[in-house]
């Protein structure tokens, strides 16, 4: 086991190259840019954007300010809408952010940095990517972990009962239930619930924004478990209600695969219990597959699922900070993010490979090739 989980470490450096090096060759090409965004702004008499770059930036343009304007000549820039701004103040734009170097080597410096996981500063929030990374990781950790657990412990056993009882009232109750929960979307869900339970047209029973009340430092230590869990119950429930049909089916679908081998008519005829032959025999096959899904499920939840809901419910997360990034073109958080994400999808995935050796002994990745 050690020689394989060393060869999928090895073969996770050449995945996040290229996984790196591909979206860093699609941003060349997309439309726009931080530098393009100055530009926008500078010529929207908004000037004091300029302020809001990181680093040595602002104190560098505020000399170059009562010059940025050139009406007595005509620019000739690559950068759209930059005709009649001094040339000086779009060489100063490139510099501040490294477009001053070919192309090749801002991305090797940048996988030079990634590699000592230093992501450098937020070109429009002076602030570290990788603090501003965790200053929203509390949030995403909430929404993904709970809501995948959630799922999983409401839908494994579902699916079970589901199986055992196939064709029967509760099967076909159930199965209606499910589809028609996974058939509305999330984010209806989350309004509909707020209008509800937050104050809205009826009862008052739940927040209505944030992951904390704002006197939670006050609070002890159950009133705070009790204040976060209140906050967090109407986002969960709108995550939640559309992964039960997924995993529910799929757990039902594999056991009744199961159930029906040759190897189950043997153990009952040897005299098992029905809860012996479906736990001791049918489940640690059956939920093979149920747990290959657990990495996308989570990781769906936890790095793009969440935007519509953390926008709902004010919930300032890695969802909501990926897409203003993306919007604003702000080039490190939106690589910082990804190279994080990249790293943490590969662990996941192999922790998931892992997990099969727990759930059946039988499995042995030593013999196969990676």
């Amino acid at each position: 086991m050690t020689a394989y989980i060393i060869r999928r470490l090895l073969l996770m450096i050449p995945t996040i190259f290229g996984i790196m090096l591909v979206s860093f060759t699609v941003i060349q090409f997309a439309p726009g840019g931080p530098v393009e965004r100055i530009i926008a702004q500078v010529q929207g008499l908004d000037v004091s954007a300029t302020a809001r770059i990181s680093g040595s930036a602002s104190g560098d343009f505020s000399a170059a300010r009562s010059q940025v304007f050139r009406g007595d000549s005509t620019v000739n820039s690559k950068y759209r809408g930059a005709q009649g701004l001094d040339p000086e103040f779009i060489a100063e734009l490139e510099r501040q952010f490294g477009f001053d170097k070919p192309v090749h080597e801002r991305f090797f410096i940048m996988i030079k940095n990634f590699i000592q996981f230093d992501f450098g500063m937020s070109y429009f929030r002076s602030v570290k990517v990788i603090d501003l990374i965790l200053e929203k990781m509390p949030v995403s950790i909430s929404l993904g972990l709970w809501t995948t657990l959630l799922a999983y412990l409401i839908s494994i056993p579902l699916g079970i009962r589901k199986a055992v009882h196939d064709g029967s009232a509760f099967d076909v109750w159930s199965s209606g239930v499910i589809v028609v929960g996974y058939a509305i979307p999330g984010f209806l869900l989350a309004v509909l619930l707020i209008v509800l339970f937050s104050g809205g047209t009826y009862f008052d029973w739940f927040p209505l924004r944030g992951l904390t009340s704002d006197n939670w430092e006050e609070l002890g230590l159950f009133a705070k478990v009790k204040d976060y869990f209140w906050h967090m119950a109407l986002p969960l429930i709108s995550l939640s209600i559309s992964g039960f049909a997924t995993t529910t089916l799929l757990t039902k679908n594999s056991f009744l695969d199961e159930i029906k081998k040759q190897y189950v008519t043997t153990a009952r005829a040897k005299g098992l219990s029905e809860r012996r032959v479906l736990y001791g025999h049918v489940f640690r096959n059956a939920m093979l597959i149920v747990v290959a899904g657990f990495p996308a499920a989570f990781l769906g939840v936890f790095f793009t699922g969440v935007l519509l809901i953390e926008t709902i419910f004010s919930l300032d997360g890695l969802g909501l900070l990926g897409f203003e990034s993306l919007v604003n073109r702000d080039y490190p958080v939106i690589f910082g993010t990804l190279f994080i994400f990249s790293l943490a999808g590969l662990i996941i995935a192999l922790i998931s490979d892992l997990t099969y050796t727990l759930i059946d002994p039988r499995i042995d990745f030593e013999t196969r090739d990676v």
